[in-house]
């Protein structure tokens, strides 16, 4: 499968694990993805998603599928289906998702960066999405992903030109949310999944429904007034408010799903 999925406390690490192709995604780990995300949204422990590579985050679709497994306007459309499913399932998680970039985090790498509610990368990762040089026409929902990172003037050069940026510049365009010495990132992640891990997951994961549905166009409606009253209802918030007045940290309980009772 080339992923490894492990657990540290609230915290998952998904590793993209190819080596040898500079972690380059196939057909079957774009299919396993779906699976991967289903496994860290029951465990209820699990309480933020780190997603990695090695040296290279991921330089892209494997080239050799091509002609093959993409070989053709059908097999192009089978393999466009499960690229889709595969990034949809890192972004419908319910549960926040940090990409740590390191190296190259090209096509299909920046795809699932991007489905990641926040980047952090290393000062020397490269950034590109180059389906201009394939003949390939960018997904909606992924397109729809990049522009509500970066606007609409810069996601149209990234798609028109297929050039690479460099840490700097995607830091500057809001492509990644910060940038570190390679040798400071995996702490800087650790900090920051450990400190999403600590807050109150109903307004973690409430705050992330809620950012969704504005980038999706949705107004405040029941939906949204629901989250808000499960909120109220929590026992999370019963805590947080106990600890507020008796001037102590929080400590909030292991967060329940409404569906997990």
């Amino acid at each position: 499968m080339t992923f490894r999925l492990e657990t540290d406390g609230p915290v998952a690490t998904m590793t993209i694990d190819r080596p040898a192709k500079r972690n380059a995604l196939s057909y079957e780990m774009w299919s396993a993805l779906p699976g991967l995300m289903a496994r860290v949204r029951d465990d209820e422990a699990v309480r933020v998603l780190v997603v990695r590579g090695g040296e290279h985050f991921s330089a892209g679709a494997d080239i050799s599928e091509f002609g093959t497994l993409r070989s053709g306007a059908e097999g192009a459309a089978r393999y466009g289906e499960a690229v889709h499913a595969g990034a949809r399932s890192i972004t419908a998680l319910g549960k926040p998702t940090i990409a740590a970039v390191t190296g190259f985090c090209i096509g299909g790498g920046c795809e699932v960066a991007l489905a990641c509610d926040l980047r952090v990368a290393a000062s020397d990762a490269r950034f590109g999405i180059t389906p201009a040089k394939l003949g390939i026409v960018y997904g909606f929902a992924s397109t729809k992903q990049l522009v509500d990172v970066v606007g609409p003037a810069w996601a149209k050069q990234i798609l028109f030109t297929g050039d690479i940026l460099d840490a700097a510049t995607a830091l500057r365009i809001g492509l990644v949310n910060e940038v570190h010495p390679p040798d400071a990132l995996d702490a800087r992640v650790g900090e920051l999944a450990g400190t999403i891990a600590s807050r109150a997951q109903v307004s973690v994961r409430g705050a992330k429904r809620i950012v969704e549905r504005i980038t999706d166009g949705g107004h405040e409606d029941d939906a949204v007034r629901a989250l808000y009253d499960e909120a109220a209802h929590s026992a999370e918030y019963a805590e947080g408010v106990a600890a507020f007045l008796e001037k102590r940290p929080p400590r909030f309980p292991v967060f329940k799903t409404p569906s997990a009772g």
